[in-house]
């Protein structure tokens, strides 16, 4: 099915980017005359031209991906460590592209905060991200790689699948796309991704389990309640930017890399931007975003079942107050004048 999927979808992808090019002075023209209408400094404008950057970007990389199969046998060594290794430096180089030319475009900082990059020397890593925006699981992924020098294995959704490059990339690295309420068994499978990290390995995973909408979070309240989980539902209801977590996965990953610190991970400015009019309308633009990063040594991990799951909602509305106390930064050549 994945095959057939990739079959479709990638020919479609090459013969838009080529559409898109050969049209490019009309997309660009009519950009340039809407954007005194819509909000932001030329708004449209801007977000033509990176959406002609990534076509273009994903289009050269499904032709390298071919030619990596091609060169590895028709795919035969692909799963060997020297292919893994040149497919993480594909993907470390499209996420520098693309965030780089965002940060140009969009006159976007996005900044760290928390443990410096040499701070987990040698040691293999659980990170649990907040979710909130499709674009928070390639930022997350950009900062791993560029910035702390990881190779990270990544529980996604399988919709992300349906992109031809992220398909074919999660068949040819550590990584694995899930369908909730599937009936798989989710948990294994998340166990056996995180089981033998690497010194240089990063186990990525999402705990919320999709988006924070505010009609996901009375859902999940209401779910623990009629599991009669009364008091996290209660603790759930304190918690306004964030999903209460799904501790399913967490705990399968913490049993599986025992020997693995967990790195938590709140950001803010990537919010509801879950549809291409979200993108229109709330893609940050002339901001500061900050990623905020906290090591938790594996010896402050508790080791029973539910101190773990209390443990996990005390990080959980840790984060929750912070995204409430930090906001993007205006940097827009307006507010830099008036300030």
């Amino acid at each position: 099915m994945s095959i057939l999927r990739r079959a479709v979808t990638a020919p479609v992808v090459v013969l838009l980017t080529v559409l898109v090019w050969v049209t490019l002075p009309l997309w660009l023209i009519g950009a340039a005359a809407l954007s005194p209408f819509v909000p932001g400094h030329w708004r449209a404008l801007r977000l033509t031209w990176l959406l002609v950057v990534a076509l273009t970007a994903e289009t050269l990389l499904l032709a390298v991906l071919l030619g990596t199969w091609l060169a590895s046998g028709l795919g035969a060594r692909l799963r060997t460590a020297y292919w893994e290794g040149v497919h993480y430096d594909l993907v470390q180089g499209t996420m520098w592209l693309l965030f780089s030319e965002a940060r140009r475009v969009l006159h976007l900082s996005i900044v760290t905060e928390g443990p410096a990059p040499d701070a987990h020397p040698g040691e293999p890593l659980l990170v649990c991200c907040r979710h909130a925006g499709p674009g928070d699981s390639f930022t997350l992924v950009h900062a791993l790689m560029d910035w702390y020098d990881r190779e990270p294995r990544v529980v996604l959704k399988d919709t992300l699948a349906w992109d031809p490059v992220v398909g074919t990339l999660l068949r040819r690295l550590p990584s694995r796309a899930i369908s909730p309420g599937s009936g798989e068994d989710l948990e294994a499978q998340i166990a056996a991704l995180a089981s033998d990290l690497d010194r240089d390995d990063a186990f990525v995973i999402f705990p919320e389990g999709g988006n924070f909408t505010q009609e996901r979070r009375d859902r999940a309240i209401e779910r623990l309640d009629g599991l009669g989980l009364h008091a996290m539902a209660r603790r759930a209801e304190t918690m306004i930017h964030v999903l209460a977590p799904r501790p399913g996965g967490v705990l399968a990953a913490l049993d599986a890399a025992p020997e693995a610190d967990v790195v938590m991970v709140a950001h803010t400015g990537l919010d509801h931007l879950l549809t291409v009019r979200d993108l229109w309308r709330e893609l940050p633009m002339d901001k500061q975003l900050v990623m905020r990063w906290w090591q938790v040594p594996r010896e402050e991990i508790p080791r029973g079942r539910e101190e773990r799951i209390e443990w996990l909602y005390d990080w959980w509305q840790r984060i929750d107050e912070w995204v409430e106390q930090h906001r993007p930064e205006d940097l827009s050549p307006g507010r830099r004048a008036r300030r």
